[in-house]
């Protein structure tokens, strides 16, 4: 099965709107300036704590809503930071400089 994985994502749009993004979710995460939920901006980055390789990321839309690929070739998908899932294991959100 082909597709993104959570960071591939975030680097695939990156790159397609000019930017660089690190590959993984750790390189993505330490090179973001952090900044507070309250703080984030459309095309800013999402971080959550979960059991998987590290973590998970995403891209806010706007209106707490992110976009995400949840599985190494599974479906990109629209879900809302105020899900219990995702405020649960949110860790903190993320801009990478430009």
């Amino acid at each position: 099965m082909q597709g993104f994985d959570c960071s591939g994502l975030v680097y695939y749009s990156h790159a397609r709107a000019g930017l660089h993004a690190p590959r993984t979710v750790a390189e993505q995460k330490s090179s973001a300036i952090p900044l507070r939920a309250a703080e984030l901006r459309p095309g800013d980055l999402v971080f959550f704590d979960t059991d998987y390789k590290g973590g998970h990321v995403g891209i806010f839309v706007g209106d707490g809503r992110f976009i995400h690929a949840p599985s190494s070739g599974g479906w990109v998908r629209l879900d809302r930071l105020d899900a219990p899932y995702w405020r649960r294991h949110f860790s903190i959100g993320g801009r990478i400089p430009r």
